[in-house]
């Protein structure tokens, strides 16, 4: 004869279902995130192309080769300001990336240079 649970167990039993609920929930909230994220992951945000990356006087500048937009990361702006003659390493950091970005193909006027970010 199969016995009866008692209510105590019907309600452990639907609590640890509706917690297993909640954990796979929150896996799957965090795995379409992660998703997400990877997709923009060096895209544009004006465009939506692949960003590419060069060390310009040791700072990485993240340029897109369509639009001619630049981008720093968090505290890249903080090294250039660290070296004092801002307008000399920012001249000579600006100007490198134009000169490579002229080198390539863009769709954008060329007599105006990159959209600084």
């Amino acid at each position: 004869m199969t016995e009866k649970p008692s209510r105590n167990e019907d309600e452990y039993f639907v609590l640890q279902e509706a917690e297993l609920l909640r954990q796979q929930r929150a896996e799957l909230r965090r795995k379409q995130a992660e998703a997400e994220r990877r997709t923009h992951y060096m895209k544009c945000p004006k465009d939506g192309y692949d960003l590419t990356s060069e060390g310009y006087h040791g700072v990485t500048v993240d340029s897109c080769p369509h639009c001619g937009g630049i981008w720093l990361d968090a505290g890249e702006l903080d090294v250039i300001a660290k070296h004092g003659d801002r307008h000399g390493i920012l001249g000579r950091i600006f100007g490198d990336v134009m000169r490579s970005l002229r080198g390539g193909h863009h769709d954008h006027d060329p007599d105006r240079g990159p959209h600084l970010a």
